[in-house]
């Protein structure tokens, strides 16, 4: 499929970015000859996605099949999420991972309860989030939460029983960003997929953030470390001589995959295939972002066809003059959020069966 022929997907249901690489799922199904891993997928069904560490490649990769087919396919006359309530219920500002749960859902013609500010609920009053989950049970059959306090997570679990979604929970994890980051690489180098990934096409990555305080970086990196024999180095840009965290010390330690920390960007930029930046770091109970020296633009020392990434949103650390480039596949990344959720709640909620030749 041509750049043309690429194009003009932005006039159909299923419209793509309009800026930087367009990417192809066909070309991810045609690499894993369009077979679906089934298997995988069913073994999702009816868990909690609150942690990367959940995922092992074989359902990462299982999941960037069934996001492609449905990029591919249009599947909403099927209604395979029919009778379904979800309900997003975000503590905490969001517009992309909110906005793309819902849509995922009503394409799919599941209904979504949404809670887009949490100073609308109890919690106002001083309400648990325990006592928040013991209602939940009996209004959705999915709940897809975001909050500020890392242990949110534990707190809601106290007394739900419905499948939980953890959609960013302070400096926690963010693990549907993470397969959405995946999902766009797999599409964009479709060899990524294999274990033995040629040599000449494995990926050199780098990390421009703090894993430690950073969810999406943390997520990012977890699920990366399952990519070896695709990525033949991580390199950690960071402001911080210790940027990993706790969470990822010992996953960092059993990895094969080469690892380097550096504090000098323009060292590094001319080596990396991959660059994934982001800025907004979760120190205690609030934000910073980071040091301008580390910002990306048209005049960075970026290596020919280099492709960068960022879960959005942005702030001074990634310039607009990229976004009409080959570089940027931060566009293509978010474009990609959908149907990413789409595969994983069509599994989660049991509802494979619902999608005619799977």
């Amino acid at each position: 499929m041509n750049t043309e022929q690429l194009r003009s997907l932005a006039l159909q249901p299923n419209a793509s970015n309009s800026k930087g690489q367009l990417l192809d799922p066909q070309r991810l199904l045609d690499a894993t000859d369009g077979k679906i891993d089934r298997e995988a997928l069913e073994a999702l069904a009816g868990q909690s996605i609150l942690n990367p560490r959940q995922f092992d490649r074989r359902t990462v990769v299982a999941l960037a099949q069934l996001a492609a087919l449905l990029e591919t396919r249009n599947v909403e006359m099927e209604k395979p999420l029919d009778g379904k309530i979800a309900i997003t219920a975000f503590f905490e500002a969001s517009t992309r991972t909110r906005l793309s749960f819902e849509s995922a859902l009503l394409r799919l013609d599941g209904k979504v309860l949404s809670v887009p500010d949490g100073q609308v609920t109890g919690i106002a009053k001083g309400e648990s989030l325990a006592d928040i989950g013991e209602m939940f049970n009996t209004y959705g059959d999915i709940v897809i939460m975001r909050h500020p306090d890392t242990n949110s997570i534990e707190e809601i679990q106290k007394n739900l029983q419905r499948p939980l979604i953890n959609a960013g929970n302070g400096s926690g994890h963010h693990p549907t960003q993470a397969l959405i980051d995946w999902y766009a690489l797999l599409k964009w180098r479709p060899e990524l997929c294999s274990p033995d990934c040629p040599p000449e096409r494995r990926i050199h990555l780098g990390i421009i953030g703090t894993p430690g305080s950073m969810r999406a970086v943390k997520s990012f990196l977890r699920l990366s470390l399952m990519f070896a024999g695709a990525v033949s180095k991580i390199t950690l840009v960071s402001e911080m001589a210790d940027p990993v965290g706790l969470d990822l010390t010992e996953p960092i330690e059993q990895s094969p995959i080469p690892i380097e920390v550096t504090n000098d960007v323009q060292k590094v930029l001319k080596e990396l295939d991959v660059v994934y930046v982001n800025s907004i770091a979760f120190l205690g109970d609030s934000y910073r972002n980071l040091d301008g020296r580390y910002k990306l633009e048209l005049a960075s020392d970026l290596k020919p066809g280099a492709v960068v990434m960022h879960p959005l949103a942005r702030n001074d650390e990634l310039s607009e003059d990229l976004d009409d480039t080959d570089h940027n596949l931060y566009f293509a990344q978010a474009a990609g959020a959908v149907f990413v959720r789409q595969a994983l709640l069509v599994s989660v909620l049991q509802r494979l069966n619902r999608i005619s030749d799977l």
